[in-house]
């Protein structure tokens, strides 16, 4: 990450979340930094997803894909 150009966020967490993040860095040996970028990463691609999940949607159902087995389906 040393190539990257960065910025600081600050962040208010309150005493649960403070303490599971504590824990998760403990536990895998990684950086407080580290796991909160990695589960921010994770959330913000989340959200991503399903907001290209309901623009899909009407297009998959016109398509008679109403759940992901109609899916799973067709692409195994």
């Amino acid at each position: 990450m040393s190539d990257m150009k960065t910025s600081t966020l600050s962040i208010r967490l309150d005493e649960d979340l403070e303490k599971l993040l504590s824990i998760a860095s403990k536990q895998t040996g990684r950086s407080r930094s580290d796991v909160a970028r990695e589960a921010l990463r994770r959330q913000l691609r989340l959200i991503q997803f399903e907001t290209i999940r309901r623009r899909m949607m009407p297009f998959a159902e016109a398509r008679g894909f109403l759940t992901d087995e109609d899916v799973f389906s067709k692409v195994s």
